[in-house]
């Protein structure tokens, strides 16, 4: 009954509410109700890709005709020219890519700087090293830099994130690229779309007046057919595939730079905090540990390899090339660890105080200018290598990026001693860099290397075959000089290899044109002059020649 013995007692939860007892209090249960301070408060779920949030451009202009216009025309070129090769026809296309972004930029209000001009030909100048060298390596890699220099040019960059993040930039603008000129065509606000199909028609009118006529004519008079053949590309069927390919790729390519000038990602926004400092004793003191180690291989160094050839062979036991070929490498590693020690140590450096900064510019002002004693030792051990052994490929390379190692510790040296600041160091880094791979590019080092080859021929009558085998068409005007069975056994495999019909003029380097002369007027192997046996008196190991 209500009110009596083992009824529940009436309280604020009204009648009917269970009061709890001792047994039901639980110590570790937080009380109930809205407010819970046992509860961390809540963190919001991080973004992806937050890093790249500061960077994000502030407006983008739309996909104006004209570009588009000339995005297409890019492909179109570049399906029509590339499909033959590679020289001229590439610079062409770069400069039509130019054209198209160019427009997308003023549309877009932007303004043209100096270093976008310098960035802008310095990539042309990349591309211009297949229209003069027939060699693989140094084309495929000025077609990088010229990519990667492109991409500066248009995102813009003082900083080193703003630099370094820039310059591969153009790789995730391909798609968004193409979603943006898509944007662009269903827009319906665009201007000048009445001027566009006009201009479309016109194009596709002259390219079908232009094949019907040009056929006729090829078919009437021979010359005229021999004129045509030159100056315009010839396709089949079967290089269909090929040429939807390359359309898409230059496309895509142009409207990725041209989406890029519409409204560049400004990665100089990028934040990068700066390392926690370290204690000076623990920061310093390997650092000066360091600095004894390359002060005592400079002094080395300067016992060894100024007393010349003789104190080499009385303090080593090693003829030069052994002296060389025992540590170049090694040194070459010790420059680009260095590089690496510098960033790393420069992070974390302490700069709480006055005397902090000035003790870091002296710690790393002098492993730096240590490091171009190593520098200059490495050059001297590959040219000990190059003078008793002739010179490759591969030394030249190395050379090159030796002494490029050796202007970027000279600019951190001179950036530690304006006390001004160095902002100008990313960029000057990168300029050297880029300049180092367009003179390696545009002198021909597949030319440089069978002139060395040639002229220790002459002057020591000792020659490496296999080493100057296996150069491009660049090195025939040097290889042409050498002895009749010393030609024939260098000449045989370009000879071999070098097409029965020319490529068009577009698709033909200098060095190609060249050369083919050279081959087709003395040819290496013919009326009895058989390869094999010239490489057999040459000396070079029958064997190796079986090889090939």
């Amino acid at each position: 009954m209500p009110g009596g013995p083992g009824a529940p007692a009436s309280g604020p939860g009204g009648p009917g509410a269970a009061t709890a007892g001792p047994a039901d209090f639980d110590p570790y249960r937080p009380p109930a109700g809205p407010a819970n301070p046992y509860r961390p408060p809540a963190r919001p779920a991080p973004r992806p890709f937050q890093w790249l949030r500061p960077s994000d451009p502030s407006a983008k202009a739309p996909a104006t005709p004209r570009t588009l216009l000339a995005a297409l025309l890019t492909g179109l070129l570049t399906a029509w020219l590339l499909g033959d090769g590679l020289g001229v026809n590439l610079l062409i296309c770069g400069a039509a890519a130019t054209v198209g972004a160019g427009l997308a930029a003023w549309s877009a209000g932007r303004t043209l700087r100096p270093w976008t001009v310098a960035w802008s030909v310095l990539a042309l100048a990349m591309l211009a090293v297949p229209a003069l060298s027939d060699a693989g390596w140094p084309t495929t890699l000025a077609i990088g830099c010229a990519l990667a220099l492109a991409s500066l040019a248009l995102h813009g960059g003082r900083r080193w994130p703003g630099v370094l993040l820039a310059l591969p930039g153009i790789l995730w603008q391909l798609v968004p690229g193409l979603r943006w000129a898509r944007e662009g065509l269903r827009s319906a606000d665009l201007p000048g779309r009445g001027k566009v199909v006009p201009v479309l028609k016109a194009v596709v009118v002259a390219a079908v007046l232009l094949v019907v006529f040009g056929s006729l004519f090829a078919s009437a008079d021979a010359a005229m057919a021999d004129v045509l053949g030159n100056l315009s590309p010839s396709m089949n069927v079967g290089e269909i595939p090929l040429r939807a390919v390359l359309f898409l790729l230059g496309l895509t390519t142009a409207l990725g730079f041209a989406h890029i000038a519409a409204g560049p990602r400004r990665w100089d926004r990028t934040v990068v905090r700066p390392g926690r400092e370290r204690g000076r004793l623990e920061w310093a003191l390997p650092l000066t540990a360091l600095n004894l180690m390359f002060g005592a291989f400079a002094l080395v160094q300067a016992v060894v390899v100024l007393g010349g050839r003789d104190s080499i062979m009385e303090n080593t036991g090693m003829s030069r090339s052994e002296y060389a070929r025992q540590g170049f490498w090694q040194l070459m590693a010790v420059t680009v660890l260095t590089l690496v020690v510098v960033a790393v140590a420069k992070r974390w450096a302490p700069r709480s105080t006055a005397a902090d900064r000035r003790l870091a510019r002296i710690l790393l002002g002098v492993l730096c200018l240590l490091t171009l004693v190593v520098v200059a030792s490495a050059l001297g051990r590959m040219w000990y290598y190059v003078d008793a052994s002739g010179l490759t490929r591969l030394r030249l390379w190395v050379l090159v990026v030796e002494v490029w190692l050796g202007v970027v510790f000279l600019l951190l040296i001179t950036a530690g001693l304006l006390r001004s600041g160095a902002a100008w160091l990313p960029r000057a880094v990168v300029l050297s860099g880029m300049l180092t791979a367009a003179v390696y590019g545009l002198m021909g080092p597949d030319a440089i290397v069978a002139e060395q080859n040639v002229a220790r021929f002459e002057r020591t009558n000792q020659i490496d075959l296999r080493n100057v085998r296996d150069l491009s068409l660049d090195a025939v005007p040097a290889l042409d000089r050498l002895p009749r069975v010393e030609r024939t056994c260098a000449l045989e495999k370009l000879w071999f290899d070098l097409p029965e019909k020319a490529s068009p003029w577009y698709a033909t380097s200098l060095a190609e044109s060249r050369s083919r002369g050279i081959l087709l007027d003395r040819p290496p192997v013919g009326n009895g002059n058989s390869a094999s046996d010239a490489c057999s008196k040459a000396g070079l190991q029958r064997d190796f020649f079986d090889a090939y």
